[in-house]
C-alpha cells in the first residue's frame, strides 16, 4: 500500500488498547463473513449452523470440549462461539462463554491433568518437562492453545498465569536469561552465583553439562550438549552452561508440548493482527491487566432504570466497594461480568452498567453477565446493601447470573 501506512510494519505506532480494538474489529468482520457464508451454504447444501456451538457437561468439560473441537473445520472455529451447559437453560449472549473459559482453563491447568506445573516461587505455569509425552497429553496441549486462541478471538480475558517467555515464544521471540529470572527466580540466582566461583571452586562442585529434572515423580538426567556428562563446568564455559540451561527450560524440555500448544493457538490467531503485537501486549490481550483501579470504574459506570450517580443506593454501593479488599473486588467483577480480569486500557473500558431492579426488598443483586450489567434493588440502608451484595458475590459461580 504505497499511499498508506501498513501498521503491521510499524506496530510501535499503535497503543496496546488500539491494537486490542483492531483485533476485536478483525474478529467481528471474520465472524460476520462466516455467518454470511453459512447462510449461503445452507441454501445449497442444507442446514448449516452459523455459530460455533459447544454443548458441554460441567463434570466433563475438557473431554467434551476436546471431542467437539476435534470435529470442527477451520472455518467453523472462526464463527462466533456459543456455549451451552447440558441440562441448563442459559442462553449464551456472552456470559456463558466467559464462565466456560474460566472453568475449563482452571481444569486444564490443574494437577489432575499434569500437563502444566506451577513454579513454587513465581506461581507461573509452564509445561511439565518430558521428551516423550503421551498422545492424550499432546491433544490436551493443542486444545489448551486452541482455547487461548478462541478466547482472544471472542474477546474473553482469561485468568491464567503464564510467564512472559510463553508470549515471546508464541510470537517467535527467543527466551532469555531475564525470562528465567521472572519464571524461576531461585534457579536464576543459583546460575548467576556461578560467576562468583573460581575454577577450583567449580571443580569442587563436580558439576558437568547435565541437568536433572523430575518427570511425573521420576528423576531424569539430560545432557545439555552431546557428551555433556563428561564435560566439567569451568570458568571458561560457565556462560555456555547457563545459556544451555535456559534453552533446556524454555525449549528442549518442552519442544513437543509447545509445538502442539502453538499449533492450537495458531489455528485461530496465526494469521491475524495478533502477530503485530509485542509479547507484553499479547499477555495483556490474553489475561488482562492487574490494575484494579475501581476509581476509574466508578467514574465510567453507566446508570439505568432510574438510577443516577447521586441516587442514595448508588452512593451506598460505591462506599461499600471502596472498602473491599482486592479479593472482594475481583469477586464483584466476576459476579457482574463472569470474569475477574481487567481489560486492556483498565476498568474504564469495561462498559459497566448498574440498573435498577425494583424497590427495597430482601432479594439479592443479580447480573446480566453477557452485557456487564449489575441489577441492584433500591436498598434503603448501606448495611443492607453490603450484606446482600456480599452474599451474592460469595456465591457467584453459576448463581445469580443471567
Amino acid at each position: 500500500m504505497p499511499d498508506g501506512v501498513a501498521f503491521c510494519t510499524y506496530p510501535f505506532l499503535l497503543s496496546p488498547t488500539t491494537k486490542s480494538e483492531i483485533i476485536k474489529i478483525e474478529s467481528v468482520i471474520m465472524m460476520r463473513t462466516e455467518l454470511q457464508d453459512s447462510f449461503f451454504r445452507a441454501m445449497f447444501t442444507g442446514v448449516t449452523c452459523p455459530y460455533l456451538v459447544l454443548e458441554v457437561r460441567r463434570d466433563s468439560l475438557v473431554r467434551d470440549t476436546l471431542y467437539q473441537l476435534d470435529l470442527k473445520m477451520s472455518q467453523d472455529l472462526r464463527k462466533q462461539l456459543k456455549v451451552r451447559f447440558v441440562g441448563e437453560e442459559g442462553v449464551d449472549e456472552g456470559g456463558v462463554q466467559k464462565e466456560f473459559f474460566q472453568l475449563i482453563v482452571r481444569d486444564v491447568f490443574s494437577v489432575k491433568y499434569g500437563i502444566f506445573t506451577a513454579n513454587n516461587e513465581s506461581h507461573y505455569f509452564w509445561f511439565t518437562p518430558g521428551s516423550d509425552p503421551s498422545k492424550d497429553a499432546l491433544e490436551e496441549m493443542r486444545l489448551t492453545g486452541l482455547l487461548i486462541g478462541l478466547a482472544v478471538y471472542n474477546a474473553v480475558i482469561l485468568d491464567i498465569h503464564l510467564p512472559p517467555a510463553m508470549y515471546k515464544k508464541l510470537l517467535g521471540v527467543p527466551a532469555t536469561r531475564q525470562d528465567l529470572k521472572q519464571f524461576d527466580p531461585t534457579l536464576y540466582r543459583g546460575l548467576m552465583q556461578l560467576h562468583k566461583l573460581t575454577d577450583e571452586e567449580l571443580e569442587y562442585l563436580e558439576r558437568t553439562f547435565e541437568v536433572e529434572y523430575e518427570e511425573f515423580g521420576e528423576l531424569r538426567t539430560h545432557e545439555l550438549v552431546p557428551g555433556g556428562a563428561s564435560i566439567p563446568l569451568t570458568v571458561a564455559n560457565r556462560d555456555q552452561f547457563i545459556d544451555k540451561y535456559v534453552d533446556f527450560i524454555f525449549n528442549v524440555s518442552c519442544n513437543k508440548q509447545f509445538t502442539e500448544f502453538k499449533a492450537g493457538f495458531d489455528r485461530i490467531c496465526g494469521g491475524s493482527f495478533v502477530r503485530c503485537m509485542r509479547p507484553e501486549e499479547l499477555e495483556l490481550l490474553v489475561c488482562g491487566s492487574s490494575d484494579l483501579d475501581f476509581g476509574a470504574l466508578e467514574n465510567s459506570t453507566i446508570y439505568d432504570g432510574g438510577y443516577a450517580k447521586d441516587t442514595p443506593v448508588i452512593q451506598f454501593f460505591w462506599k461499600t466497594v471502596r472498602g473491599f479488599s482486592d479479593e472482594l473486588k475481583r469477586k464483584l467483577l466476576f459476579f457482574a461480568t463472569s470474569s475477574d480480569r481487567v481489560p486492556i486500557g483498565g476498568l474504564s473500558k469495561l462498559h459497566f452498567v448498574i440498573a435498577k431492579n425494583g424497590g427495597d426488598s430482601d432479594r439479592l443483586p443479580t447480573s446480566h453477565t453477557c452485557f456487564n450489567v449489575l441489577l441492584l434493588p433500591e436498598y434503603k440502608t448501606v448495611e443492607k446493601l453490603r450484606e446482600r451484595l456480599l452474599t451474592a458475590i460469595h456465591n457467584s459461580e453459576g448463581f445469580g447470573m443471567i
